[in-house]
């Protein structure tokens, strides 16, 4: 098993996109408890905490977001006998990699990167003006937040495809330049669940609550909410349940998500729903989504109740992460040519 390493932001509560198209997958890639990959933690998740800074924030919600966040990697799966799980802030080796990395990475290809473009084109050359440092450099601090720990491996969604791209681009310069110091990576993706669309805009991604409320179904949210959103769902002329991305983008992605919670495939889908309305398919949907987010939700409440656990287990991981970190974090500083500190 090649190492794995993947982080995820603490920004807004999260919801079924994020939990399908990645953290349920950070489960699956998890190795068997005792293993030789366990000891040697071939399987690395972080809260990238210093990237939900890159946009105005405020900091209590910040730091309430970072421990929800946590917990909730918890409850869905990520087991400490199989995985490392910490917060990006606890190790310093990311922000210190990070300045060294500055150094090689092009403004060019920071400013190509799509998010960066996205974000400032929305408003305008003010925005551009006005964003921070943080908003147009925070790709080189995920090539560190990969590069730190010797990752083969990156299970992302699509929209994350430049950024590993971009790594690759930064490791290979950096090996050519200074000798053969980090692993180049490569990115994996999900077969089935990689992006769920929003149940009100199937034409774009399912995001934060705030953007979209009733299209975007919350990990958390209850029974009733989660039946309620399903159930307005935007669908299509005709009754067919039969999946097209483009005559069908409201049923097709019902069905996408009907098949990434019960395991079958689209035209498994397809045939149990075979002449059946909109109506009934919904209410299948509505129920399956509410099962297979059943025991999450019942783990997080019970970790929530003891944020001591929560505490210990992010200590723990921190230690072991740094311990991984710092011998990457001294082999690049000594390939660039920085002085080693006197001992």
């Amino acid at each position: 098993m090649a190492r794995v390493f993947s982080g995820i932001k603490p920004t807004g509560e999260m919801h079924l996109g994020n939990y399908l198209g990645a953290v349920r997958r950070w489960v699956d890639t998890q190795p068997p408890a005792g293993s030789a990959e366990a000891r040697d933690h071939h399987a690395i998740f972080c809260v990238v905490d210093l990237h939900a800074m890159t946009l105005p924030w405020d900091p209590a919600e910040l730091t309430q977001s970072t421990r929800q966040l946590a917990t909730m990697l918890v409850a869905a799966g990520l087991d400490e006998a199989r995985s490392l799980l910490f917060v990006q802030s606890h190790v310093r080796a990311h922000a210190e990699l990070t300045w060294v990395l500055n150094c090689v990475a092009s403004f060019g290809e920071l400013r190509r990167m799509t998010q960066f473009k996205d974000k400032s084109a929305k408003h305008g050359e003010a925005g551009l003006e006005s964003a921070s440092v943080g908003l147009f450099d925070y790709p080189v601090l995920m090539v560190s937040d990969i590069l730190l720990y010797d990752a083969a491996e990156v299970p992302v969604g699509d929209d994350q495809r430049q950024h590993v791209e971009l790594a690759r681009d930064i490791a290979i310069r950096f090996n050519g330049r200074f000798g053969d110091t980090f692993v180049v990576p490569k990115a994996t993706f999900p077969a089935v669940g990689a992006r769920v669309m929003d149940l009100q805009h199937p034409d774009r991604k399912m995001s934060k609550s705030d953007e979209s409320p009733q299209g975007t179904i919350l990990v958390l949210d209850p029974p009733k909410t989660i039946d309620k959103k399903i159930k307005s769902a935007v669908t299509d002329s005709g009754s067919e349940v039969r999946h097209d991305r483009d005559a069908k983008p409201g049923v097709s992605n019902l069905i996408e998500i009907y098949g990434a919670v019960t395991g079958l495939s689209i035209a498994e889908v397809e045939r149990e729903f075979d002449g059946k309305q909109y109506g009934l398919f919904k209410a299948a949907v509505a129920e399956a989504v509410v099962e297979f987010l059943r025991p999450v939700n019942t783990r997080f409440h019970e970790l929530a109740a003891n944020p001591d656990e929560i505490d210990r287990r992010l200590a723990v991981g921190a230690d072991a992460a740094e311990a991984l970190a710092e011998p990457v974090l001294a082999r690049a500083s000594l390939a660039a040519g920085l002085l080693p500190r006197p001992r």
